[in-house]
């Protein structure tokens, strides 16, 4: 794995984390930025054929 995969895959992770703890404060603004943030993060994944692995968002 190179470390633009490696990097990204981790941002991924880190990002879903997030958007997981921001649901569960109940902070729906940082909620929204995660999600948007982790669309973003799926959308260049796919452009470079990256796979991703299942994901909880």
């Amino acid at each position: 794995m190179d470390a633009f995969t490696a990097g990204l895959l981790q941002r991924i992770k880190s990002t879903e984390s997030d958007l997981t703890r921001a649901r569960e404060t109940g902070d729906d603004f940082l909620a929204d930025v995660e999600q948007s943030e982790l669309d973003d993060l799926h959308r260049l994944a796919a452009e470079h054929g990256v796979k991703i692995g299942s994901t909880s968002a």
